[in-house]
C-alpha cells in the first residue's frame, strides 16, 4: 500500500493552491483529479489582494499579472441598457489591476481567469519534488483508521484500483466526491438563488463597436431578459455573456444566442461562441469542515454567487490556513488543538463572504427600483433622464460594496481561535468595502514598506516570525520555540511608523501571516505562549 502524508481530491485552484503551499513547505502530497485538467470554460476571474499576496509568497505574482488582463485595461463597471443604448451609471476602480501603489497591500487585485490562473498554479505545484498529480483518477472511497485514512482511487484510463494510506485527506472537489457528503452532510443556506447560462465568446476589439469604452463588466438593465451581463476575460478578445433566470433552469435551447448578441452588444458584431455552460447559483456553507484527519476546503465547504468575486479567493485562504497546520503535524511540532482550529477560524469567515455574495446577487435584481421605471430607462426625454439619474444614485449606493470589497478580502480575523492569544484590545474598525490595517491578534499582519525595499508581508510564510520594535530584545520566545521544535525567526524593525502600525514592541506572526500574539513586554511564560500558538 502506497503511503503519503497528504492526499488532496480535486485540482481546481484551491486544490492546486493547497498542494503548492505544501510543496513549498517540503511536505509530500498526492493530488488526484477525475478530469484531464483541460479548462474549456471560464470560471473565477478576480484574484483578490490576499490571494495575490499568497502568489507573491510563492514567487508567481508576476506570472499572474502577465497572464491576466493588461495593466492599462480599466476595471470599470458600466450599467447600461445595451452597448448601443443608454448609459445609466459607471463605477471606476483605478486601484485594481496592474501595479497600482496601495497603502495596505503590495499586491493590487488582478483579473486573471482560471483558464490562465490554474495552469500557473499547476506549474508551481509540480515544480516541487514532493508533489504528485494524477489526472483521470477518481477518488472512490475512504476509511478512517486510528492514525490514518485508507483511500481507494481508480485510474479511469486503465480501470485499475489502488489503495493509498494518507495521514490526512483534504477534499477540494466541490461536491464531486464522497468526502464532503460524509464530513459536512448537507450544506446550509440558499440552495438555489438563480439559474444561469454562461456563453464564452471571442470578439476582438469589441470596444471599437460602441461608445461605452473599455470596462471589466457591463450590466444590462433589461427587465424582460432578467438583466444579463457581459464580462471581459483577458482585456483583448475573450468575453463571457451571461443570461439568468430566477425560477427556471436554462439550457442552450432556452437562449437565442445570436438574438442576444444583436440586442445587447450590437447588430453588426462579429463573434465566435467557444463554449456554453449552464450553472446554478447557490449560497451555502458547511457547519462542519473536518472529521478527524479528513478535511474539506473551497467549494466543498462553501458555495458562493459570483457577485463580489469571493468564491475562489475564500478557498485560497482556506488552503493557506490549512496548509501550515498540516505541515506542522507532519513535521511533528503541531499540537492536538492545531487542526481543530481550521474549522473554528475559517467557517465564520466563509459565512460572511457567502452572505455578502448572496446579498449582492439578490440586489442584481434591482428590486430597489420601481419596475415601471426600469422599463423606461432606454427612453429619451427629461422624464427618462430623471429616472436614469435616480436609478444611478440608488445603484451606486447599493452596489459599490460588491466591487469594492477590500474589507472582506483582507480584513477577516480569527478572533476566537484557540491558537491565538488575545491581548484584550477592542475590535478594530472594519467594513465590507474598506480595510483598516491593524495588528490585533487574529488579524492579518499589516503591510508596510521597509528600508530595504521589501514589504513586511514578505517576512512571513515559512514559520513563526517575531517582530521586535523600538529596541525590544526578548529572546524567551525564540528559546521556547526551539525547545518545542517550532520553526521561528526574529526580525528587528527600526521604523517608528511601522512600530505605530503594529502597536506593540513584540508581535508574533504565524506562518499564514496572521498575528498570533502581541505585547509591549516579554511574556511571563514563553513556553505557554508557544504551546498555545502551536495548538498544544
Amino acid at each position: 500500500m502506497k503511503k503519503v502524508p497528504v492526499l488532496i481530491v480535486g485540482s481546481g485552484p484551491v486544490g492546486l493552491g493547497l498542494a503548492a503551499d505544501l510543496g513549498w513547505r517540503g511536505i509530500e502530497c498526492l493530488l488526484v483529479e477525475q478530469n484531464d485538467g483541460t479548462i474549456t470554460h471560464p470560471r473565477a476571474t478576480s484574484v483578490n489582494s490576499r490571494s495575490m499576496e499568497f502568489c507573491r509568497r510563492w514567487g508567481i505574482a508576476e506570472k499572474v499579472r502577465e497572464a491576466g488582463t493588461p495593466p492599462d485595461y480599466p476595471a470599470t463597471i458600466v450599467y447600461c441598457t445595451t452597448l448601443q443604448g443608454k448609459e445609466i451609471a459607471r463605477l471606476e476602480r483605478k486601484a485594481q489591476g496592474g501595479r497600482a501603489v496601495l497603502p495596505h497591500t503590495p499586491e493590487p487585485i488582478q483579473r486573471c481567469n482560471q483558464i490562465w490562473f490554474d495552469p500557473i498554479l499547476r506549474e508551481l505545484a509540480l515544480s516541487f519534488p514532493t508533489i504528485s498529480l494524477r489526472y483521470r483518477t477518481k477518488f472512490e472511497d475512504y476509511e478512517t483508521k486510528s492514525d490514518s485514512v485508507v483511500c481507494t482511487i481508480r485510474n479511469l484510463e486503465t480501470d485499475e484500483v489502488e489503495t493509498i494510506e494518507a495521514q490526512y485527506l483534504v477534499a477540494c472537489c466541490g461536491g464531486g466526491s464522497v468526502v464532503p457528503k460524509r464530513v459536512a452532510g448537507r450544506l446550509k443556506g440558499v440552495s438555489v438563488l438563480s439559474y444561469h447560462l454562461n456563453i464564452f465568446m471571442k470578439i476582438p476589439l469589441l470596444w471599437e463597436h460602441h461608445d461605452k469604452g473599455k470596462a471589466g463588466f457591463y450590466y444590462f438593465v433589461d427587465v424582460e431578459a432578467n438583466h444579463p451581463n457581459l464580462v471581459e476575460l483577458d482585456g483583448r478578445e475573450f468575453w463571457r455573456l451571461a443570461f439568468n433566470n430566477e425560477t427556471k433552469r436554462l439550457t442552450k435551447d432556452d437562449i437565442d444566442i445570436d438574438a442576444g448578441v444583436k440586442k445587447f452588444l450590437g447588430p453588426d458584431i462579429d463573434y465566435q461562441v467557444l463554449s456554453v455552460t449552464p450553472w446554478t447559483c447557490r449560497g451555502l456553507v458547511a457547519e462542519k469542515w473536518s472529521e478527524g484527519p479528513v478535511f474539506i476546503a473551497g467549494d466543498s465547504a462553501h458555495q458562493h454567487g459570483p457577485t463580489g468575486g469571493f468564491g475562489m479567493n475564500t478557498g485560497m485562504a482556506d488552503a493557506t490556513n490549512l496548509s501550515w497546520k498540516l505541515a506542522a503535524m507532519v513535521q511533528g511540532w503541531g499540537g492536538p488543538n492545531l487542526l481543530p482550529s481550521y474549522d473554528i477560524e475559517r467557517q465564520p469567515v466563509a459565512k460572511v463572504s457567502v452572505d455578502e455574495a448572496t446579498d449582492n446577487m439578490i440586489s442584481n435584481r434591482f428590486d430597489f427600483v420601481d419596475e415601471n421605471d426600469l422599463r423606461r430607462v432606454d427612453e429619451d426625454g427629461p422624464e427618462a433622464d430623471a429616472i436614469r439619474k435616480d436609478f444611478a444614485e440608488k445603484l451606486l449606493a447599493k452596489k459599490s460594496k460588491q466591487f469594492l470589497s477590500e474589507g472582506i478580502a483582507l480584513g477577516y480575523r480569527y478572533d476566537n481561535s484557540p491558537v491565538t492569544v488575545s491581548d484584550g484590545t477592542p475590535e478594530p474598525e472594519g467594513s465590507i468595502s474598506k480595510y483598516f490595517q491593524n495588528a490585533r491578534p487574529g488579524s492579518r499582519a499589516p503591510h508596510a514598506m521597509m528600508a530595504d525595499g521589501r514589504s513586511t508581508i514578505d517576512l512571513f510564510g515559512r514559520g513563526f516570525v517575531l517582530l521586535r520594535f523600538r529596541g525590544a530584545k526578548d529572546e524567551t520566545l525564540a528559546k521556547a520555540a526551539a525547545q518545542r521544535g517550532v520553526p521561528f525567526e526574529t526580525v528587528d524593525i527600526d521604523d517608528e511608523k511601522i512600530a505605530d502600525l503594529y502597536a506593540g514592541r513584540l508581535v508574533l506572526v504565524r506562518p499564514d501571516g496572521h498575528v498570533s500574539w502581541r505585547s509591549d513586554t516579554a511574556p511571563t511564560d514563553a513556553l505557554a505562549v508557544i504551546d498555545q500558538v502551536r495548538g498544544a
